[in-house]
């Protein structure tokens, strides 16, 4: 009896994954954030680390919202007026009027009849995907999607699985004609922005052949995109792979907690199938949604974004992010091109990527290692993250710290 047998057994898996390189090992402690100042962005004391201050380039707050006096007012006011939690699941008490309002105006933002938001984006893609996955169901996936994609698929019980070469299209069109008359309905899932890399799906390409091979299905082939590293950050106004690719899919999930600087997740869709979802999402039903407080901050953030300050905003994100990969090339560093604010630096072995990240700490700079599996062997990176909060002198002393490495 007892937990002594369990306990052993959990210490050797532990093991083996500290000898292989591969454990997440202690956490960082975050205990006081310094708000912008004197040219500098936001910077960040940790627990063990005395006074020395560090500059987050591993954040996923693109757009360097979640500081601002204006979204912290509107979560107190909702705070204020309804309570810090929700206090019960959606069907039963737990809709207040901002979920509501923050559900319409995603649904607006994105061009959609319909939205739900979730209590995660995690959440969010299992609760899509798992529910519209029948016996009679196929379900298609990039190679390289996101770890909740890979999940959700393994929860599902699909009629069968086929997964095609990262955004190689004519591999997803095999694996679809290969599909014909194995099911009733096909599920082509990708993530908009593949959160490793900084690349994008060819979102309009995957929609076309969509379209193409959708009356061999006799319920249609459905496109999925998870584009939480995408919305807020990536297209003309920030409304993620679908406005930088011109295309719409079927079924859009996004985030709150990354470039909105929040919390949360959502899906935008047909009203048919946001009502689907809200009657058989396990995720949905039974978890309690994000609070009043952060719908507020949600909305506010939605404002930001959509309003001339917004675009200012974005094209300051812009810029940062050409400007560091263009000083890693001078620097001598190998990068994967591209518009999106993910910036790897290609170190392809772990233990170099793993001295690299040590040595950015030592100089106060947060930036996160990537060793196999979380990516193939020979494209250990360092995964650098470009933020609108972040100002020229920040990106000038983090790309200095690399130059004398």
């Amino acid at each position: 009896m007892g937990l002594e047998k369990l306990d052993k057994a959990l210490l050797q898996e532990i093991k083996e994954l500290e000898e292989s390189g591969t454990a997440k090992g202690e956490e960082m402690v975050i205990k006081k954030v310094i708000k912008p100042r004197n040219n500098k962005g936001p910077r960040y004391l940790l627990k063990g680390h005395g006074d020395q201050e560090f500059i987050k380039m591993n954040a996923n707050s693109y757009l360097g919202l979640s500081l601002r006096e204006d979204l912290l007012k509107a979560e107190e006011k909702g705070a204020a007026n309804f309570g810090v939690g929700p206090g019960a699941v959606r069907f039963i008490s737990g809709t207040y009027t901002p979920h509501v309002e923050l559900e319409e105006k995603l649904a607006k933002f994105h061009d959609r009849e319909a939205g739900m938001i979730f209590s995660s984006a995690y959440v969010t893609s299992l609760g899509v995907i798992y529910p519209l996955t029948t016996g009679d169901t196929i379900l298609i996936s990039d190679e390289l999607n996101h770890n909740c994609i890979i999940n959700a698929m393994r929860l599902s019980k699909p009629a069968g699985k086929a997964i095609y070469n990262h955004n190689d299209m004519a591999d997803l069109e095999e694996k679809v004609k290969q599909s014909i008359g194995q099911a009733k309905r096909a599920l082509v899932v990708t993530d908009g922005i593949f959160s490793m890399r900084g690349d994008n799906a060819p979102l309009d390409e995957m929609v076309k052949i969509c379209k193409k091979y959708d009356k061999e299905f006799k319920e249609g082939i459905i496109s999925i995109v998870d584009d939480s590293h995408g919305v807020g950050a990536f297209g003309e106004t920030g409304r993620g792979t679908e406005e930088y690719t011109g295309t719409k899919v079927d079924i859009l999930i996004g985030t709150l907690g990354k470039a909105f600087g929040v919390n949360g997740g959502y899906v935008v869709s047909s009203s048919e199938v946001i009502r689907y979802l809200r009657e058989s999402a396990p995720t949905y039903i039974y978890s309690n949604p994000i609070t009043v407080g952060e719908c507020e901050a949600a909305k506010r953030a939605l404002d930001i974004l959509q309003s001339n300050e917004g675009s200012q905003i974005l094209a300051h994100l812009n810029e940062m992010t050409k400007y560091f990969e263009n000083g890693l090339k001078k620097a001598g560093y190998e990068t994967i091109a591209g518009d999106h604010p993910v910036v790897p630096l290609m170190v392809r072995d772990t233990k170099k990527t793993r001295e690299l990240v040590n040595y950015l700490t030592e100089n106060g700079i947060l930036a996160t290692g990537l060793n196999y599996p979380v990516v193939p062997k020979g494209d250990e990176e360092i995964r650098f993250q470009i933020s609108a909060a972040h100002t020229k002198e920040d990106i000038d002393y983090v790309l200095n710290v690399l130059e004398n490495y």
